[in-house]
This record gives C-alpha cells, structure tokens and sequence, in this order.
C-alpha cells in the first residue's frame, strides 16, 4: 500500500513541477531577443534607437524624450565602442588606429568613418589629428548630436538671428552676410556630455578645430541630401563692427554677434575615408 501510495505522491510532485516550470517557460525567440538585447554592443542600441526615433514623419523634429535617451547613451561611448583606440598626443597627425604609416598620417588629415547611412539618419566618425580643422558649416533642417571620444576640440557655433538680417558686402566674393549669434564657444575634452543642434537652435552652424588629437562621434538626422534641399553650405565669419552700422541688437554684447558670409567649399578642407573595424550592426 505504501509503495502505491508513493507512486501517486511522486506522479502528483511530477505533475506539479512541470506546471511551476510551465507558467516560468520563456519561448526560445524571446529568449533569443533578450539575451541579443542584453549583449548587444553600445553601437547596436545606437542603431536601434535611432531607428526607432528618427522615423520619415518625424524628421523635421525629434521628440524631446528620445533625444535626451540618445544623449545618454551616447554619453556612454567611449573609442573602443566603435572600434578605435585613443591617439596619444606625443603621436601627433596621426591615425594609428588605421595603421598609417608617419608619412600618409602628415598627408592625410582627417579622416572620415561611415557607420550607417540610410535615408532617416547617418551614423559616422570624425578624426582629428592636432590643429585639423572643419570650417564653418549648417546643416539644414537637421538634428545633429556630437560626441567627443576622445581628445579635445574647440567648437564654435552660430545660430541665424532672426528675422533675418542681411547686408550688402564689399568684400570680394562675398556679395551679402547675415547676421548670427554666437552660441557656442569652447573646446570640449573627451571624457564629456553629448553635444545637440537643432534646425534652428543650439548652434547649427558650428566649426570644429582639433586642440589635441580627437575623434567625434556624429549623429545626423536627417543626412545631407543635396536633391531634398539639405546641402552643406560654408561660411566665413567676420566680427560684427566690420558691417555692423545700422544693425540693431535686440539683445546681448555686439562680441556676441557675427556677419557670416557664405563661400566655395574650402580648398584645403581634405578628408581621407577610413574603413569602420567596430562591431557590426544588424539592420
């Protein structure tokens, strides 16, 4: 009798550990997709949230919630996220990470890195060696975020005054200028916050000058299209008293303000295209 008895107890244990263990059962799939959600690299959630964010019917303005999401995860980067390694500066112009030898690293001085492109947004690297420099430039109706990997950069950014102030020039070449607010002023030093433009605010016209050897981490959403009307445009800036007689100031110091002027794609502006050694990224 007791040997029937422990049978039926060790049926009915049997019966009751496979319900406990049903109702804790996770399907393979979504097993498969939290265990990739947790080991994806840092490059991969920057993919997704950008896919995810900066969608066709909303490119014109990326919420503020997703933006902030954005910053801090790219706060996080750091070269190696993104297959590179810091220069040192005693190695200065130099694009070690590339293998370069010292004399294409003199005659090659930045250097351009696609991650992704797609219609939506663009994820690329920009690196510096010492004093190289991207002129002043906008970016048309589009959201741009910055990060410093490492090194350090000094920004300088321009937001258009509004309504728009024009006028005449007599310098060669540069028949108007337009008067802009200096928002941004600074050099920024890997490790440091993610850095936003907007459209129109937050210094969408900037230029970028390498201090010490450094890298930037580049979100651009949407790209440059030249044929939707978002072209690359240059500037020269000039201190507001070189045509400032008449302009009124609503509000600031006249340092505050320049006249830019717009002109031909620099001649001395020479990018070499690197190829991206990071972790791959699954579309």
């Amino acid at each position: 009798m007791f040997s029937e008895i422990q049978k039926v107890t060790d049926k009915a244990m049997v019966f009751l550990q496979q319900k406990a263990l049903s109702a804790l059962y996770i399907p393979k799939q979504k097993l498969h997709m939290a265990m990739n959600n947790t080991n994806s690299p840092k490059v991969q959630l920057l993919y997704d949230l950008c896919k995810s964010t900066f969608t066709p019917s909303s490119l014109s303005s990326a919420p503020s919630q997703p933006v902030h999401k954005l910053c801090s995860l790219l706060d996080t980067f750091g070269p190696a996220d993104v297959g590179l390694k810091e220069e040192s500066p005693n190695d200065d112009r130099g694009h070690g990470f590339f293998g370069l030898n010292r004399v294409a690293r003199w005659a090659q001085p930045i250097t351009y890195v696609d991650i992704h492109e797609c219609d939506s947004f663009t994820m690329c690297i920009f690196c510096f060696p010492t004093s190289a420099v991207i002129p002043l430039h906008d970016h048309p109706g589009m959201t741009v975020f910055s990060k410093v990997l490492y090194g350090s950069m000094h920004v300088k950014a321009y937001d258009w005054v509004e309504p728009a102030c024009i006028k005449e020039s007599q310098e060669p070449g540069c028949p108007q200028v337009r008067l802009a607010r200096l928002v941004v002023d600074k050099v920024f030093t890997a490790p440091c916050g993610t850095s936003v433009l907007y459209p129109k605010s937050g210094g969408n016209l900037h230029c970028f000058t390498a201090v010490a050897p450094c890298a930037v981490l580049d979100v651009l959403a949407p790209p440059y299209r030249e044929d939707l009307g978002r072209k690359c445009t240059y500037y020269v800036d000039y201190p507001y008293s070189t045509f400032g007689n008449g302009a009124q100031i609503s509000n600031g110091k006249e340092e505050e303000y320049a006249w830019l002027a717009e002109i031909e794609t620099p001649d001395d502006l020479y990018m070499r295209s690197g190829v991206y050694v990071g972790p791959s990224i699954r579309v």
